[in-house]
C-alpha cells in the first residue's frame, strides 16, 4: 500500500497532516514558534506597502494644500500679510504694554504710523513714477533702435518664417483664417485691479488692528485647547521663535534696505541718472525679493541708462554701480547682521521663491523668505519634520 507524502508546508506555516500527527503540548509550542519567527518576506512586504501609502499620501496633501492655497490667493495672502507684519510688531507691541499703554491704542498708533510713513513716500515718488511711465513707449522704442543690430539676424529669420508661411497658404489655396481673441479692456483691467488692490490692503489693515489689539488672545487659546503640557509648551517655543526670529529677520532686512537705497540714489546722483530718489527707493522695494529683485532691478536700471544717455558705455555704468552695492550687501553686510541663527539655504531660498512667486505672484515673493524661516522653526521643533528644518537651514 503506497502513502502519499504530504507535501510540505512553506516555512514558518504547519501542514494539516503535521497538525493531526502533533500532541496538544507540541502544538502549542509550535504555534508559539510561529508567532515568535514570522515570515520576514512577508513582513517586509507590508512594511514596504505601509511606506509606499503613507510617501503617496504625504504628496497628495502637499499637492492639494498648494491648490488650494492657489485658487484662495485673494483671500489668504491678505491673511499671511497681516500675520507676518504681527510679528513684525510683536517686540513693539509688548514693550507699549509694559508702559501701562492699552493694547488698542498701541494697535492704533502703529497702523497710522505706518500708513503715513507710506502714504509719505508714495506722494514723494508718485511724480518721478508717473513721469517714467508716460516715457515708457518711447524709451523702449529708443533702446530698440540702439539693439538693431543684434536684432537684425532674428527678424531675417522672422522674414523668412512669413514667407514660408504665406507660401503655404497661396500652395493649397486656402488663406488662414485669423482669429482674434478680445481680452478685457485697459480700463476694465485698471479698475479691477484697483478693486483687488484696494480691498486687500482694507483687509490687512483691519486683520492687523485686530491681531495688534488681542495681544496674546490666539496662543493663549491654543495653548488652552491642546491635550498635554509638553505640546503646550511647545507651542510657546515656537510662537516666542516664530515672532522673535520674524521680527528680527524684518527689521534687519529693513534697515540694510533703507540704507541700500540711499547709497543707490547717491551713486544715481553722481551718474547723472535723473529722479535719483526713485531709483532709491525700488531698488530697496525690490531687495526684499531675493535674486530676482536684484535681477530686476539690473534690467530697470540698464533700460532707463540706454534712455538717458547716448553712450552705451555711461548707460551700463548705471546698472554696474547698483550690481556692485547689491554684490556687497548680499556678500559682506546682511551675513554678519542676519546672523547664522537667520540664514538659510540658498537652494531652499531659491526653490521656496519659485513656489510661492508661483501660488501668489508678487506677493508671494515678497514672502517667500519670512514663510521659508516660520517653516524652518516649526519644523526643528517637531521630531517628525527635523529633516525639512535641517535642509532649509544653511
Amino acid at each position: 500500500m503506497t502513502h502519499k507524502k504530504t507535501p510540505a508546508a512553506p516555512s514558518g506555516e504547519i501542514s494539516t497532516g503535521e497538525v493531526e500527527r502533533l500532541s496538544g503540548h507540541q502544538l502549542r509550542r509550535a504555534e508559539d514558534d510561529v508567532v515568535r519567527h514570522p515570515r520576514l518576506s512577508a513582513l517586509e512586504r507590508a512594511l514596504g506597502s505601509l511606506h509606499t501609502r503613507s510617501l503617496e499620501l504625504t504628496v497628495l496633501t502637499i499637492l492639494a494644500v498648494l491648490y488650494t492655497l492657489y485658487l484662495a490667493r485673494e483671500v489668504v495672502v491678505p491673511i499671511v500679510f497681516a500675520v507676518l507684519l504681527k510679528l513684525f510688531f510683536g517686540p513693539t507691541m509688548r514693550a507699549l504694554r509694559k508702559a501701562h499703554i492699552p493694547d488698542p491704542v498701541s494697535a492704533a498708533f502703529l497702523i497710522l504710523l505706518l500708513l503715513s510713513i507710506v502714504g509719505f513716500g508714495g506722494y514723494a515718488i508718485s511724480g518721478e513714477a508717473q513721469d517714467w511711465i508716460e516715457k515708457a513707449p518711447r524709451a523702449m522704442a529708443l533702446v530698440g533702435t540702439k539693439f538693431k543690430k543684434l536684432r537684425q539676424p532674428m527678424e531675417r529669420v522672422s522674414r523668412s518664417a512669413e514667407q514660408m508661411e504665406s507660401a503655404t497658404g497661396v500652395a493649397d489655396g486656402t488663406p488662414g483664417r485669423e482669429v482674434i481673441v478680445r481680452g478685457p479692456s485697459l480700463v476694465s483691467r485698471v479698475f479691477g485691479t484697483t478693486t483687488s488692490l484696494v480691498a486687500g490692503l482694507l483687509e490687512v489693515i483691519v486683520l492687523l488692528f485686530f491681531l495688534l489689539a488681542g495681544g496674546e488672545l490666539f496662543l493663549q487659546k491654543l495653548v488652552k485647547v491642546l491635550p498635554t503640557l509638553p505640546d503646550k509648551k511647545r507651542a510657546v517655543t515656537i510662537a516666542r521663535e516664530t515672532e522673535a526670529s520674524i521680527s528680527t529677520y524684518l527689521s534687519t532686512i529693513l534697515l540694510i534696505n533703507v540704507c541700500e537705497g540711499i547709497v543707490v540714489a547717491l551713486i544715481m546722483v553722481l551718474l547723472g541718472m535723473p529722479n535719483p530718489v526713485l531709483w532709491g527707493v525700488l531698488a530697496a522695494l525690490l531687495e526684499f525679493i531675493p535674486y530676482l529683485g536684484a535681477a530686476t532691478m539690473i534690467v530697470v536700471l540698464s533700460i532707463a541708462g540706454l534712455t538717458t544717455f547716448s553712450s552705451v558705455g555711461h548707460a551700463m555704468l548705471v546698472p554696474a554701480g547698483f550690481f556692485l552695492v547689491s554684490l556687497i550687501q548680499a556678500y559682506f553686510v546682511s551675513p554678519p547682521l542676519l546672523g547664522r541663527r537667520l540664514t538659510l539655504n540658498p537652494v531652499a531660498i531659491f526653490v521656496g521663491l519659485a513656489v510661492w512667486f508661483f501660488i501668489w505672484g508678487i506677493p508671494g515673493a515678497f514672502m517667500a523668505v519670512p514663510l521659508l524661516a516660520a517653516t524652518k522653526i516649526f519644523c526643528d521643533h517637531t521630531e517628525a519634520l527635523a529633516p525639512i528644518g535641517e535642509f532649509l537651514g544653511n
